[in-house]
This record gives C-alpha cells, structure tokens and sequence, in this order.
C-alpha cells in the first residue's frame, strides 16, 4: 500500500512537498496536507480524514515512495486507503506534474507499510 513516483530527483520532489506545505503564502500552497509533529510523516487534513492514517516518505534511487503508517489505535481500511493513495497522486499531478515521469499506488502493502 505505497505510493510511488518516479523522479531523477527524488529528495527535491520531497522537499518541495514540504515547502508547498510550510510556505506562508496562499498561492499555490498545499493546504490539504500536513506533517506529524516530529516533522517525519504526513496524514490528510480534512476534518474526516484526518490521522487515519500516515505516510513515510522513503527517498531511493529514482523514485520517492510514501509507504502507508496504521495510527496507534485502528488499522487502515481499504477505504482510508484508497482516499489517501487518490488524493496524494492527485496532489502531486496538481503541483508537481513536471518534476516525476509517473506516479503509481500499490494495491497492497509493500515492504514498509504498516497497516494493520
């Protein structure tokens, strides 16, 4: 249950995800994302979405993949999945089209998710 975009500049790709999420201006800002207090993960604002789940980036040869993270407490419904994976492609391909070649979700989880 990844997320994966294929990038020559995969930690650039991160950071400006972090930027569009921190800048101050209201242009072009993401304002349906933010980052874990510790600064390591990312769950979906909306007021229902919120905290069901995260994801964990992890920056590798060519791709930037943000593995699905369960919260403390339940674990991630194929519903929530399927909300989070959409919505962060959708993200990407609204502010970031031209700094990956694709973007792909996997149907099930991967090696570094934790979902249930």
């Amino acid at each position: 249950m990844a997320v994966i975009f294929h990038t020559d500049k995969p930690q650039k790709l991160l950071n400006s995800f972090d930027a569009k999420i921190e800048q101050k201006e209201a242009s072009g800002k993401i304002t349906t994302w933010e980052k874990s207090d510790d600064g390591k993960y990312y769950t979906h604002k909306a007021k229902e979405w919120t905290k069901k789940a995260w994801f964990k980036p992890n920056v590798g040869t060519s791709r930037l993949t943000f593995n699905i993270i369960k919260p403390k407490d339940a674990n991630v419904t194929a519903t929530v999945y399927a909300y989070y994976h959409g919505h962060l492609i959708e993200t990407f391909l609204n502010h970031f089209d031209h700094d990956f070649e694709t973007g792909e979700a996997t149907a099930l989880a991967t090696s570094g998710d934790n979902c249930g």
